[in-house]
């Protein structure tokens, strides 16, 4: 059964060869990282665990049994109660129901771990498949994205009230 975890130095290996293995099918639904991103996979990774260390984000993976990622499922500027949901998942688990599971688990690790009151989301009006996991997951649109946070494609941010478990 796959595992939601936070993301750990010892993951680098790991999402490495998730982002290689779905770079032509992320490029495709949402955008390339560039060779760039690859080229300095290692310096990019350290960066994240600091900024995760220091509170601004929190990232996490879900793990398959056998140690492969899945997919990735980030919070991004946590602050004011509030934080940014960005997630991807590889292409032979999409269309399963995996990402809105994992996300309604964040959901609730974003409340309950993080004390965090909404998060937003954003999404490109083509990917069908990312609004629709937000819609499953209780998210509501808000308003217009600005293309420049969706590799250059018009879209929509939503956005989830969250009530902590108890």
């Amino acid at each position: 059964m796959p595992e939601l975890k936070r993301l750990s130095a010892g993951h680098a290996p790991a999402v490495l060869a998730f982002e290689l293995a779905n770079r032509a099918y992320f490029a495709a639904a949402v955008f390339d990282r560039g060779d760039d991103y690859f080229e300095r996979f290692a310096d990019r990774f350290d960066a994240l665990l600091a900024e995760q260390e220091a509170g601004i984000c929190a990232f996490h993976v879900l793990v398959a049994e056998d140690g492969s990622v899945l997919g990735r499922f980030n919070l991004y500027d946590l602050e004011d109660g509030g934080a940014v949901l960005g997630y991807r998942v590889a292409q032979h688990v999409a269309g399963r129901g995996t990402a809105t599971a994992t996300v309604l688990e964040l959901c609730g690790l974003a409340a309950t771990r993080y004390g965090l009151r909404t998060l937003r989301a954003a999404t490109a009006h083509a990917n069908t498949a990312s609004r629709r996991v937000l819609v499953k997951a209780g998210f509501v649109p808000v308003g217009p994205a600005d293309p420049a946070e969706l590799g250059g494609k018009p879209g929509t941010w939503y956005q989830r009230a969250l009530t902590p478990l108890r």
